[in-house]
């Protein structure tokens, strides 16, 4: 395996990353109307634990998209392998778990589903549109990526808020879930939120550092 010639593969990519790009922004732009709606309108205990995310007319669709569309993003995993780049931990740790915990979690409509749905649909858009772009050999700032990574630890930092609130909610009897569920939830939250702090400081500030020492 070490062997053998990496696959350069740029044209599938730009069109697999583009998709996904596509696909999140419409996503993004569904699920964040109707959240901000419900924002509004009702306020943020109704945003946090209503369930009706899972059964409205439109949001329904997007959050059973939602949920099978974890399988095909490892897709992102196969083009890493055979291009033959690292392929680190935070990235099929970060899939895997995802993957498991929607499917795990959809059946059960879950309070806080609408916020993490809507926050991983909108940094995915940025992200794949960020892929496509240089798959397609554009030159994109240095800044770009790290505002991705920068918007990937928000999410993290806002889910565990989220949860937070689901759980104190969920003892006064307004928000349905489990407390198992929410702790699995936290757990990776937190995991999510230690490791892209993590690739931040080794991606960007480290390097800087020792770019300047290197001067």
């Amino acid at each position: 395996m070490n062997k053998r010639a990496k696959f350069e593969l740029r044209k599938p990519l730009v069109l697999w990353s583009l998709s996904l790009a596509v696909f999140s922004i419409f996503g993004a732009v569904r699920t964040g109307a109707y959240m901000v709606y419900i924002l509004m309108a009702k306020g943020l205990k109704q945003s946090v634990c209503d369930q009706s995310f899972y059964n409205g007319p439109v949001s329904k669709f997007w959050a059973y998209a939602f949920v099978l569309s974890k399988a095909p993003e490892l897709g992102d995993t196969i083009f890493i392998i055979l291009r033959k780049q690292k392929l680190i931990f935070l990235h099929w740790y970060h899939h895997i778990t995802v993957l498991l915990y929607s499917w795990y979690s959809y059946k059960d409509m879950v309070a806080g589903g609408g916020w993490f749905m809507t926050m991983n649909y909108g940094v995915h858009a940025v992200m794949y549109t960020y892929y496509a772009l240089r798959a397609a050999g554009f030159r994109v700032s240095r800044k770009f990526a790290m505002f991705i990574t920068l918007s990937q630890i928000t999410q993290m930092f806002v889910g565990c808020i989220i949860n937070y609130l689901v759980f104190a909610w969920m003892q006064q009897g307004q928000c349905h879930s489990h407390v198992y569920n929410v702790v699995w939830c936290s757990l990776m939250y937190l995991s999510y939120f230690v490791l892209f702090c993590h690739f931040f400081f080794e991606a960007y500030i480290g390097k800087t550092r020792k770019a300047r020492k290197a001067e």
